[in-house]
């Protein structure tokens, strides 16, 4: 079966009337137990500070950790924290590798995690964003550190460019990053060239996309993505970094998709999965703040990786 990472300890990164805020949990959570999908839930662990060192530098780590001790506020100008936020940026990267640690021993083949905060715009000595710490960059390096892992695949739909994520196997070649986002966005970068450097060039891969693409259009594009760069890759492991904000209808992104294509692209990703590792994929939450359809959207995502299982 596919597992679902969740706890409340999620809900206690309180932004207030933010728009990356709690009810982004508890609709969906509501919604996912109506539909009668709310089963084989996985309790996270919290990530230790040596395994958010694989990625985040110690002086960033210590950073949130006391602004979150001292009653938290803003790191920037769209990055809040509460005094729970570090407690729950932790919980929300251990879910992501408690998931990993199902999936690789093989009693479940997938996992999407519902964590918060989201992570890919965390760079190695920088919380931006929304985002706090990295959970797929973390989730990738301890797939390599601790499981021996040498193909990894990130697979980031997220409207915006995982810039984070990009930051730190950008020199890497055993991680492919592969980012479908929205061109001249938020945070800048992700262009058509920004493809790896040294022993990593060639393993980044941006597709920026135009406003005014269309939702077919979108998808095709990523349909021979998938096809000609990741599953050429032959990945071990594949994590998605699944941010929802590509939605038409989304507050921020306002892009071109409908709550069904992500299950789309769910299926296109998981095809390349069984082809190539025993259909070993972690997903883990991003962006989406359309509160009413959000749910729709992860539903969309959850019934995919649950036909693949």
């Amino acid at each position: 079966m596919t597992i679902t990472v969740y706890d409340d300890i999620y809900l206690e990164h309180d932004t207030g009337k933010h728009v990356e805020n709690a009810m982004r949990l508890t609709r969906t959570t509501e919604h996912l137990q109506k539909m009668g999908v709310w089963e084989n839930i996985l309790e996270p662990r919290a990530a230790t500070v040596d395994e958010i060192a694989l990625v985040h530098d110690r002086q960033m780590i210590d950073r949130i950790r006391r602004a979150c001790e001292d009653g938290g506020g803003c790191l920037d100008p769209d990055t809040i924290t509460s005094p729970r936020s570090y407690e729950a940026a932790l919980y929300a990267a251990g879910g992501v590798l408690a998931a990993i640690d199902a999936v690789m021993e093989g009693n479940d083949n997938n996992a999407m995690c519902l964590v918060r905060p989201p992570g890919h715009h965390a760079t190695p000595a920088r919380p931006m964003g929304f985002c706090l710490f990295n959970n797929a960059a973390i989730g990738a390096r301890y797939l390599q550190e601790k499981k021996g892992l040498s193909r990894i695949a990130i697979v980031d739909w997220d409207v915006h460019h995982g810039n984070g994520t990009q930051e730190v196997f950008y020199g890497d070649p055993g991680v492919l990053y592969f980012s479908m986002h929205r061109r001249q966005f938020y945070p800048g970068t992700g262009a058509d060239n920004e493809t790896g450097e040294g022993d990593g060039a060639g393993f980044t891969v941006n597709r920026p996309m135009d406003y005014g693409t269309t939702n077919s259009e979108f998808l095709e594009i990523f349909r021979a993505e998938i096809e000609n760069k990741v599953a050429a890759y032959r990945p071990e492991f594949i994590i998605i970094s699944a941010g929802f904000d590509a939605l038409a209808t989304d507050p921020i992104g306002h892009f071109c998709l409908k709550p069904d294509d992500f299950g789309q692209m769910t299926n296109m990703v998981c095809d390349v999965a069984k082809a190539c590792c025993g259909k070993k994929v972690v997903s883990t939450l991003e962006g989406g703040y359309n509160l009413d359809l959000l749910p729709l959207c992860i539903h969309s995502h959850l019934k995919a990786l649950r036909a693949y299982s």
